[in-house]
């Protein structure tokens, strides 16, 4: 496939050639709902995108941290984390990254028989906050798989694959519920507790927050905001059963999600050092270095440990 580098650090993007557009319109499958472009575009700023041109293209925007802006029929809607919206084809629109701030944005176009379904009703801003049941990073997965696929594939089962891929993407954000129920069974088929049958234990409810809001940055205060603890009670009670202080153990979280990501992708480093939420390298390859007690490159080297 395509690549396409736009300017922001640490980003990403998909966009596909007119001989695949080609094989995607004219599959009985794919066809029903199929990608054009796709892209991650994280902390960035400056970002704005007008169209006084419509397109006949669906656009999914979904903000994970930091907030924005999108005007569309004459409105305005201001957009914040944990938010997505759909702009629908042939609407002219303009959207970007608010002024003073960044956003960290997942985005795509898409087209086919059923794109219209998934769209109906977007056109204003959806939240999607981290709950007890949710699973934000399963969804972020996800679209990471989509992007793989389309990055790396050029057969029509690359292409099914990731059709098949974008129809469940879509749905995890329109059928909240449904899609979160899904996490409440595992959780009761596992024997586990689940959000629905008996309320977690504070630190459990922390982590599950810091595992959602892995890409972005968090302050002590989110998470106390999330709990409704006090800080110095939170504190004590995190570090007496976790063995260190909140902070400490989010980048914990963050820098082993960076060896999943060293060794199961090609991604630079300055692309993963985005994906955890860090925008300043020289500062993740410190951090990854302290608590693996080595660089990144040198473990990707080694295949991990």
């Amino acid at each position: 496939m395509v690549s396409r580098k736009d300017g922001f650090l640490g980003e990403r993007a998909v966009i596909l050639p007119p001989r695949i557009l080609e094989m995607e319109e004219g599959d009985p499958l794919v066809s029903s709902l199929y990608i054009t472009d796709i892209g991650h575009y994280p902390m960035a700023e400056h970002h704005h995108r007008i169209r006084t041109e419509a397109i006949d293209q669906y656009v999914l925007i979904y903000c994970v941290d930091g907030s924005g802006f999108y005007r569309l029929k004459g409105n305005t809607y201001q957009v914040t984390k944990n938010q997505y919206f759909i702009l629908p084809a042939g609407e002219p629109h303009e959207y970007g990254a608010a002024e003073g701030d960044r956003w960290t944005i997942y985005w795509v176009h898409f087209k086919g028989a059923h794109s219209s379904t998934y769209a109906e009703g977007a056109d204003k801003p959806q939240e999607v906050r981290v709950a007890l049941d949710s699973n934000i990073r399963n969804r972020n997965n996800i679209f990471e798989e989509i992007l793989t696929t389309l990055q790396y594939g050029e057969g029509i089962e690359d292409l099914r694959y990731a059709s098949s891929l974008l129809h469940y993407y879509l749905a995890s954000l329109r059928y909240l519920r449904q899609y979160r129920s899904t996490a409440t069974f595992e959780a009761t088929r596992k024997n586990q507790p689940s959000a629905s049958d008996k309320s977690p234990g504070v630190v459990d409810a922390a982590i599950h927050f810091m595992k959602e809001n892995m890409e972005r940055r968090i302050s002590l205060q989110d998470l106390l905001d999330y709990v409704g603890y006090s800080s110095t009670h939170f504190s004590t009670l995190f570090k007496q059963q976790v063995g260190c202080s909140p902070l400490a153990y989010f980048n914990r979280l963050k820098i082993e999600y960076a060896c999943h990501l060293l060794r199961t992708t090609d991604m630079h480093v300055n692309q993963i050092c985005y994906k955890v939420g860090i925008e300043d390298s020289l500062y993740f390859s410190r951090l990854f270095s302290k608590v693996m007690g080595m660089p990144p490159s040198e473990y990707r080297e080694r295949g991990g440990l």
